[in-house]
């Protein structure tokens, strides 16, 4: 492996070692590519088993962990608050603490037909294109699940999965007998002897697919070099090419210069670095003459309900296995899928969650309020007994208000302006009555009232397609602006779609990897 600091030119650098940028890196370094990776946050170690935290809030400790080190700062509607997201900084970005689902998404997601419209006019890659690449990503992150009842469409290489707990087993057939049609959802997670599946927290075998174990770690096995502790401050370039990176490293600026330039970020940091690279040349920042880059920002919108198993089941633990499709795409309506979270929730995770909701809500200053939340937790733990969390994700759509801002005077702040829109509350409370009547045979409640944005899926904000007047990527996710620029993280999606979007990242990063070594010299 070439040492970062002695290579004069590589043939790739890619930015961020997410699920994008360690399988690009991957696929690039498998073929001979000679690859660094430039990572903000650490290494980390193999050992290490935690899940974020929130309550750590000294920056050097947080990046010592693996966190974003700083709060994100969120104007929503108008009111202005920071406060920690579920971001990663370290090898394997976010993904090292995610659930490891990787949905397929829909046909409908990417393209337009006369019985189910698309809300941009579809991808500039359409699902038929797609599909080998969502096939290839399936293999590479070795997917175990079974086939959704109500698609039409081949599922793709599935390993099988592990058996269910008997909680999951009482709920699976409770949804049966409700009409419901659901399926053992589609994970990440080889499931090796000693299985912890490591829900939301990094796993210390590798067992769980993410960045790390199924991009970067394989990249450096074949030849890939990373710099972790780097933090990319600027590009520089004057016209259609980037001649260098600017970045900080041990305490100096470094600049780093390759043939080509990978950004995977995360669709918050991607574009402020965009913005922030600001010059002579590029006045509104790199990529930006089209004034696209940071806008049509987008989350999904989680609808949170906890779902009692039937009376008597044996305890098993909670499991995340169960998926269902039954209100995707409902009476004309976007909507998108229900499934298990893998939290099996008593006392303290009401505690947590009803806590959540008081940081985020206009009390969120009374301090004083957080212990007296202890008391209906502790109802409700009483009377209703453990239950499943299961999230109903819905669509979000783009608007080009919804936007990642920079501010010069805090070049390395993540911040980001979002406005619910009238269509999507409407839309909201038709998903959460769909929810209600679906459930009807189970006992079930919402665990909110107010719309929440899942931070964990931002998209969206260097959105690709035809028209550079209107995208900042081309349809192979190379810059318009700027030949020698391509972006592989989440920013490039101009839908949300239904589903989670990793497998769509990593399906999407094998695509550009194979554009890449195709022109490559």
């Amino acid at each position: 492996m070439t040492h970062p600091l002695t290579l004069p030119l590589w043939d790739a650098i890619v930015i961020g070692t997410g699920i994008g940028g360690g399988t690009v890196g991957r696929a690039l370094a498998e073929a001979g590519q000679k690859v660094l990776f430039l990572e903000k946050g650490p290494r980390g170690y193999r050992a290490e088993a935690q899940g974020l935290n929130d309550a750590i809030f000294l920056p050097e400790a947080r990046l010592a962990r693996g966190y974003w080190p700083d709060p994100v700062q969120a104007t929503i509607n108008g009111r202005t608050a920071s406060f920690y997201a579920p971001l990663g900084a370290g090898v394997g970005g976010s993904s090292v603490f995610y659930a490891a689902t990787l949905e397929r998404p829909e046909r409908h997601d990417l393209d337009a037909t006369d019985q189910r419209p698309h809300p941009t006019g579809g991808w500039p890659v359409g699902y038929d294109a797609m599909r080998p690449w969502y096939d290839r990503a399936a293999a590479m992150y070795r997917l175990s699940g079974t086939p959704d009842p109500l698609s039409a469409e081949p599922p793709g290489p599935l390993r099988a999965p592990p058996g269910m707990s008997p909680t999951d087993l009482s709920l699976f057939a409770a949804f049966q007998r409700g009409g419901l049609h659901p399926y053992h959802l589609h994970a990440a997670i080889e499931h090796v002897p000693g299985c912890a599946s490591c829900l939301g927290r990094k796993c210390p075998k590798v067992c769980k697919m993410d960045g790390r174990s199924a991009g970067v770690e394989p990249a450096l096995a074949a030849g890939a070099a990373l710099l972790d502790l780097c933090e990319v401050r600027r590009l520089l370039g004057t016209g259609r090419r980037i001649d260098g990176i600017e970045a900080l490293y041990m305490g100096e600026i470094l600049t780093f210069r390759a043939r080509r330039y990978i950004l995977s970020a995360g669709a918050l940091q991607s574009p402020r670095l965009l913005l922030g690279s600001a010059n002579e040349v590029w006045p509104e920042g790199a990529a930006n003459s089209s004034g696209m880059v940071g806008r049509h920002l987008m989350f999904h919108l989680n609808e949170m309900l906890a779902v009692w198993p039937g009376r008597g089941t044996p305890a098993g633990g909670p499991s995340k296995s169960i998926s269902l499709r039954d209100l995707y795409h409902s009476k004309g309506q976007r909507f998108g899928t229900v499934q298990a979270m893998g939290i099996d929730v008593g006392y303290g995770e009401i505690v947590f969650y009803l806590n959540n909701m008081l940081e985020r809500s206009r009390l969120q200053k009374l301090k004083m309020l957080r212990p007296l939340m202890r008391i209906p937790a502790a109802v409700a733990a009483r009377l209703f007994g453990r239950a499943q969390i299961f999230v109903g994700l819905m669509e979000d759509l783009p608007y080009p208000g919804n936007r990642v801002t920079f501010d010069r005077a805090h070049p390395g702040r993540v911040q980001f302006t979002y406005d619910f829109q009238p269509e999507l509350l409407t839309r909201r409370r038709a998903f959460r009555r769909a929810i209600r009547t679906a459930f009807r045979g189970t006992r079930s409640a919402f665990l909110g009232l107010v719309p929440e944005l899942n931070y964990g899926h931002p998209c969206g904000t260097l959105r690709f397609g035809e028209d550079p007047g209107t995208s900042v990527l081309n349809s192979d996710c190379r810059a318009h602006d700027i030949d020698n620029l391509f972006v592989v993280d989440a920013s490039f999606m101009p839908t949300s779609m239904g589903v989670n979007p990793s497998l769509t990242i990593a399906a999407n990063a094998l695509r550009v990897a194979d554009r890449i070594l195709k022109d490559a010299p």
